[in-house]
Order: structure tokens, then sequence, then C-alpha cells
């Protein structure tokens, strides 16, 4: 028996909180936590999980965009 499964893939919305997505919750996310991801966490459920501020996840977004070094912020 010949069995597929199949990933679910959500770029819309939070896994946790269901709260829209923009491009850089999903950029983020794949850069801090799993580049292979299919379902994400938004910025502030992502700085809870890091114990963090959500500021300090934007000041890492703007550093990786400012530097121009990682593709997923171009």
């Amino acid at each position: 028996m010949n069995t597929q499964i199949q990933q679910v893939q959500n770029y819309d919305t939070c896994m946790r909180c269901n709260s829209k997505l923009l491009a850089d919750d999903i950029a983020i996310y794949l850069k801090l936590v799993n580049r292979g991801a299919t379902e994400f966490l938004c910025i502030d459920c992502l700085a809870s999980d890091f114990k963090t501020s959500r500021q300090k996840i934007e000041d890492l977004i703007a550093y990786y965009r400012k530097t121009g070094e990682c593709t997923l912020f171009r």
C-alpha cells in the first residue's frame, strides 16, 4: 500500500494565535527556527518563545535587511 503524507503549508496565519503573517514574520522564523518550515509564528509569538521583546526581533530583521547578507530579507 502506497501512502503519501501531505505536508500542510500555512503561509497565511500564525500557528499559535492565528494572526495574519507578513513577509518579515515568515523570514525571521525561517532564519531563527527552521529554514524548511511550512508553518510559522508571528513576531510576537516568536519573541515570546525566545523570551525576548518584539523590538529585539524587529532589530534583528532591520540588521539582516541592512547588511544584505541574508536572502530572506532582500
